[in-house]
């Protein structure tokens, strides 16, 4: 056989080949992890969603939510009793803030907008720092936690900021993202027509109801 004669042609159709292999191993490895991952994801997010939630018995598909002046939606996941009564609604919800980047989280609201629970989903916070946030703002310990808080009512902002939250220690930002998810959340929940009105207790589609009902009465 022939030696192929040392040339930058040579060189050239060699690194070619290599990378051409490269290429061809890193999609098939690609194609095999990406339905696995994907997968885990998505059961990631649905035992988020039931464990932020008030006892139900059925979860509606998710809606998309806008809240003013975000470009992003949210995805808003309603739950209802046996007797199909609307109980609260988890939010997946997020803040681009974040120390590191973007924070992913899903906070549950009960049927008069208090916050049940959260998980995070996402984050690339600094380990041992903000990585606390996982338990953080759920350990109840002098005002961590934001558990039974309702945004409308409370200042779930820092201390530090004036609010009424103890942000995770040497980790201010991170805090702060965190909870600027958690007020989007709410802002989500509140944007559906189930969510309470914070001035009479109601919600939009009870008020549209008795609006409907008196109406009738009328005529």
């Amino acid at each position: 056989m022939a030696k192929l004669e040392s040339s930058f042609k040579n060189m050239l159709l060699v690194l070619a080949g290599i990378s051409l292999f490269s290429a061809l191993t890193l999609g098939s490895m690609y194609k095999l992890t990406e339905a696995p991952i994907a997968a885990s994801k998505k059961a990631k997010q649905e035992n988020a969603i039931k464990a932020v939630l008030p006892p139900f018995d059925r979860i509606a598909d998710a809606e998309k939510i806008t809240v003013e002046g975000v470009t992003d939606t949210f995805n808003v996941y309603k739950a209802y009793d046996k007797t199909d009564k609307f109980v609260g609604a988890a939010v997946e919800s997020f803040s681009k803030n974040g120390f590191s980047g973007v924070i992913k989280i899903m906070v549950g609201f009960d049927v008069e907008g208090n916050i049940v629970d959260y998980s995070v989903l996402e984050q690339k916070e600094t380990p041992g720092l903000g990585t606390k946030m996982l338990d953080w703002f759920k350990t109840d310990k002098n005002n961590q936690s934001i558990k039974g808080k309702n945004p409308a009512q409370n200042n779930l902002t820092v201390s530090k900021d004036g609010g009424e939250v103890d942000a995770i220690t040497a980790a201010t930002i991170s805090s702060r993202a965190f909870l600027e998810a958690v007020q989007l959340a709410y802002a989500a929940y509140s944007n559906n027509p189930d969510a309470p009105d914070m001035t009479s207790g109601a919600t939009a589609k009870q008020e549209a109801a008795d609006s409907s009902t008196v109406a009738v009465t009328n005529n």
